[in-house]
């Protein structure tokens, strides 16, 4: 199994038990990720760009893996990712160098699956 895939797996466990102690919580979490993330006068793919950028911003492996398996399975392209991770570079400076390249190496690692 590859990387990203593995952030993902080991986030599930402990996830799953914190929802148990706070449902209502991770209920509107669940609500506010539904209506922020679909179809509108933005696409759900433009939303994932964007969303897997902030991930970059701030620095987030899970979120990263979360948002690159996003926008592979609504349809971005690498060409996309890496025009999005360029606009990231340049707002975020060198941490994007960094953070940029796991972007897409999770992006690669969801869309080849």
């Amino acid at each position: 199994m590859a990387h990203y895939h593995e952030v993902l797996d080991e986030a599930r466990g402990p996830y799953q038990e914190l929802q148990e102690a706070i449902p209502r919580v991770a209920l509107g979490y669940s609500e506010l990720h539904k209506a922020a993330m679909g179809e509108g006068d933005l696409s759900a793919k433009a939303k994932e760009l964007i969303a897997l950028a902030i991930s970059i911003t701030r620095e987030c492996e899970g979120c990263i893996a979360a948002h690159a398996r996003g926008a592979a399975r609504r349809g971005a392209t690498a060409a996309e990712v890496a025009e999005m991770i360029g606009v990231t570079i340049m707002m975020n400076g060198g941490p994007g160098t960094v953070w940029g390249p796991r972007a897409l190496a999770a992006f690669h690692e969801f869309a080849d699956h």
